[in-house]
């Protein structure tokens, strides 16, 4: 099944599409990767999920993606003595280390590390921002704050700190346990939330051990201040705007959105814009108007994946929800303006071989109208190498590894295949003429280009292009997937 969109779409299963005839309905919706959320998933659920989703792959004989995401530290205040206090603006209000329920006047925070990281002037944010304070004195066991915006406040609300740099890892218990358990079942991307630093990847990635590709979620300031260097550590990125709308004023989040999915163009790692971008549809059959622009933007701005939450999760249109945002992709990659925009997007490449015939196979397949960009790959850095260029020409990405085929899911106009790998030269041109064909890309009589590293296996290698033609026997080896592909396919 080829996609008629470059942009990808993630779902995020829930209690209204956790069974595999909508599952298998949001794949032919248009869903490429799903998106399972352990803060709502338990390991046995999670497990049933995967299970599910590799055998609507093995039916469809595509690969499908499949991320975890974890939940990550919960920051949130004690108990109130009558459950809730209201609190006047201007008022003192007292977050401090003592356990007993609180009142009008304070609060337990148990998190010591907050209270030993605040200073005076910064702000607090209760109940995803619907109460602001200001800190006007601390120490290590008390913090008082003075109320700027009014409200009510009840047990267990989450607590956001916007100035403070927090020295808590973005791994909890659960969050190891979960990741445990998400790898032996075989998931393919990790989302970290709350990362703060590189270092907070880079403890992810040394938990995954290359078993599974490494997300940040950015939503919090901090991760902003460092980008550069979270993008660099990271394998992926996630615009998580309900957050990072939380945390810094909403009219900076679309300039945010830009420069994060800019960011990640640049390094060549894929990026996802996320929440609430089609949040009518958890009722509605149909999205506002707004919405609708809110999915072209990021389209246009040529993220790799747009995602749905609650949307496919718990709303009462989850397959409407992705054909939805499957028609605003197709659409907008149709428009006049679309190729402009993306091509004044275009970095200059690094100065290594990778790149360089990166680009090159993008200038000699739009010089020539070629039909494809053959891209053989171990790890699928070449594939990505060629997305972040975002030729006009597909990309089809052939692999030996179906986990690198389940990380591509996500990647930018890349359609994966699982092959044994090329033994020569001759070999990868006739195989890559006959997935060019039977995977509807090209015709008899079409050209192709076909990127490659030799010798052949090597990660990292990439050094060769080669234009092929599609000839007669293309067409009679691509009659029928060999078993060996198709088993590699239903891992």
């Amino acid at each position: 099944m080829r996609r008629l969109r470059r942009c990808k779409i993630i779902a995020t299963i829930g209690p209204a599409s956790a069974n595999k005839d909508t599952l298998s309905a949001l794949f032919h919706a248009g869903a490429d990767v799903f998106r399972i959320n352990m803060s709502h998933a338990s390991h046995d659920a999670m497990r049933d999920q995967v299970r599910m989703i590799r055998a609507v792959q093995k039916e469809a004989r595509r690969p499908i993606g499949i991320l975890l995401d974890l939940q990550g530290p919960k920051l949130r205040i004690g108990l109130f003595k009558d459950r809730a206090v209201k609190l006047a603006k201007g008022a003192t209000f007292t977050l401090d280390s003592n356990p007993e329920p609180g009142d009008e006047t304070r609060v337990h925070l148990p998190h010591p590390e907050i209270l030993r990281a605040l200073e005076p002037g910064h702000t607090l944010l209760i109940d995803d921002g619907k109460v602001r304070l200001h800190v006007a004195s601390c120490d290590a066991a008390h913090a008082v704050a003075i109320v700027d915006v009014a409200g009510e406040i009840s047990n267990r609300k989450g607590v956001s700190l916007p100035d403070t740099e927090i020295p808590v890892s973005p791994m909890t218990d659960k969050d190891r346990a979960d990741l445990e358990a998400g790898l032996e079942a075989g998931v393919d991307w990790v989302a970290v939330s709350f990362v703060q630093r590189p270092e907070d990847v880079a403890e992810v990635k040394k938990l995954t051990r290359g078993r599974a590709a490494v997300m940040s979620k950015i939503e919090k300031p901090q991760a902003i201040a460092r980008l550069d260097e979270i993008v660099e550590i990271s394998d992926g990125l996630m615009v998580a705007r309900g957050d990072l709308g939380v945390e810094m004023p909403l009219e900076k989040v679309p300039g945010l959105q830009k420069r994060i999915s800019r960011t990640a163009r640049r390094l060549g790692k894929p990026v996802v814009v996320a929440t609430q971008m089609l949040e009518s549809m958890i009722n509605a059959p149909v999205p506002t108007r707004a919405e609708v622009s809110d999915v072209a933007t990021a389209v246009f701005e040529g993220a790799d994946a747009v995602m749905l939450s609650a949307e496919s999760a718990a709303g009462h249109y989850p397959v409407e929800a992705v054909a939805t945002m499957n028609k605003i992709a197709e659409e907008v990659e149709r428009d006049a303006y679309f190729r402009g925009i993306i091509n004044a997007q275009r970095a200059t490449p690094e100065a290594t071989g990778a790149d360089a015939i990166a680009v090159a196979a993008r200038n000699v397949a739009e010089t020539l109208d070629l039909k494809a960009i053959v891209a053989w790959t171990s790890s699928g850095a070449t594939a990505l190498r060629i997305a972040r260029e975002r030729p006009t020409a597909p990309i089809l990405a052939l692999t030996p590894n179906p986990e690198t085929a389940g990380r591509l899911a996500i990647a930018w106009g890349v359609h994966s295949v699982v092959t044994k790998d090329a033994h020569d030269v001759n070999d990868m041109s006739a195989r890559a003429a006959k997935f060019a064909f039977r995977e509807g890309f090209a015709r008899v009589g079409d050209r192709i280009i076909i990127v490659a590293g030799v010798p052949f296996g090597t990660p990292g290698a990439t050094n060769m292009v080669r234009i092929e033609f599609i000839d007669e026997a293309a067409t009679v080896s691509s009659s029928a997937a060999p078993a060996t592909e198709l088993a590699a396919q239903e891992r």
